[in-house]
């Protein structure tokens, strides 16, 4: 399951999940202002980065929006992305 942890009013998070959507990729939107312990997980999941949006294909951390944008750029992205299916 590809996930995305997210604040509301980030436009960061605006533009990875806009850029997601383009891409056609399906995922899950965790708002992390919603409980302690979503933005728990998601600090242990991202190795204990606390800025959003944190983008995962599958079990790969891409990262954030910058990261997204770069692994896209490199046409990574792709390969990411079948490898997780």
């Amino acid at each position: 399951m590809n996930e995305i942890y997210t604040l509301p009013v980030c436009p960061y998070c605006e533009r990875a999940k806009n850029i997601l959507k383009i891409k056609k990729v399906e995922y899950l939107e965790k708002d992390i202002s919603e409980s302690r312990e979503v933005a728990k997980e998601m600090i242990v999941k991202s190795g204990g980065r606390k800025t959003v949006p944190q983008i995962f294909i599958g079990d790969y951390h891409v990262g954030g929006c910058d990261d997204l944008e770069a692994l896209i750029n490199s046409n990574k992205f792709d390969e990411i992305l079948n490898n997780q299916k």
